[in-house]
């Protein structure tokens, strides 16, 4: 099966280096004048996938956003996977998992196995738990030609007390995780299939991530205060492996499919005048 490092590396020359979240918050539900129910959560994610499923490279819907609904509000993100796949974007599961044993087994099978009704291209996982505790997701996902994103450096202020904390051998926790992650890419081409998320508004990291050898997703772009710009400060060199990733600044425009389409493509352009051309 072709991985998903060789899929994204396609999808990316054909549509452009951009991932757009389905974040179905109460207020982004309100702006559009829907709802917060399970009406509002299907007409919205509905309108996303008519929209941009058949010209962004990657969506990356918000797994809690519809699990705040219980088992219809995942119904509807079962809906949205397949209509996203569908359409010929790949899927990018924001669910953030971290677990052991059995249990991240269980994840991993929910995620990253064919048979699933949640099954999508890739995942985020968070390593707190140890990054061989996700071992089960990657063997998993490199079986399926699935991909796994680590939480390596985010943009929240918590998490610098435990990222940028210091291991016995000098290396802070982020730059241990980045290590592993470029060991299981190894060898990899055109590109890995297992990544970091790394958040745009942090600017000079203070990390190498330049033998990472999979894609880099750079998650608060937009609304969140980061803009196509700032991605030279935080990646540098890696440039090339950014995957830019923005929710509200397109969501907002919505409930115009036009709209939609128009403000994706602004972005996008955006990140093409700082990325390498490819």
């Amino acid at each position: 099966m072709e991985s998903f490092g060789s899929r994204l590396h396609r999808a990316v020359d054909e549509r452009g280096p951009l991932c757009v979240g389905i974040d179905p918050h109460p207020g982004l539900l309100a702006r559009w004048g829907l709802a917060d129910d399970l009406q509002g959560l299907d007409r919205f994610t509905q309108t996303v996938v008519e929209a941009l499923g058949d010209r962004v490279a990657v969506v990356k819907p918000q797994s809690a956003f519809f699990e705040r609904f219980g088992s219809h509000g995942v119904a509807i993100l079962e809906s949205t996977i397949r209509q996203l796949r569908d359409a010929g974007s790949l899927v990018l599961l924001d669910v953030k998992r971290g677990d052991i044993g059995s249990t991240v087994s269980a994840y991993a099978s929910a995620y990253l196995d064919p048979s699933s009704p949640l099954y999508v291209d890739a995942v985020t996982a968070s390593p707190y738990l140890g990054v061989g505790s996700l071992a089960p997701m990657f063997e998993l996902a490199a079986q399926h030609g699935g991909g796994v994103f680590v939480l390596a450096l985010t943009s929240n202020p918590e998490g610098a007390a435990v990222q940028r904390a210091r291991t016995a051998d000098g290396r802070t926790v982020a730059q241990t995780v980045i290590d592993e992650i470029s060991q299981l890419n190894r060898g990899a081409t055109p590109l890995g299939s297992f990544g970091l998320v790394v958040g745009a508004t942090i600017g000079d990291t203070g990390h190498d991530l330049s033998g990472v050898g999979g894609p880099l997703l750079a998650p608060g772009l937009g609304a969140q205060g980061a803009g196509a710009a700032d991605l030279r400060a935080v990646f540098g060199s890696s440039l090339g492996s950014v995957l830019p990733s923005y929710s509200r600044e397109v969501l907002s425009a919505g409930p115009d499919v036009a709209a939609l389409r128009a403000a994706a493509d602004r972005v996008l352009a955006d990140c093409r005048a700082v990325l390498p051309a490819r």
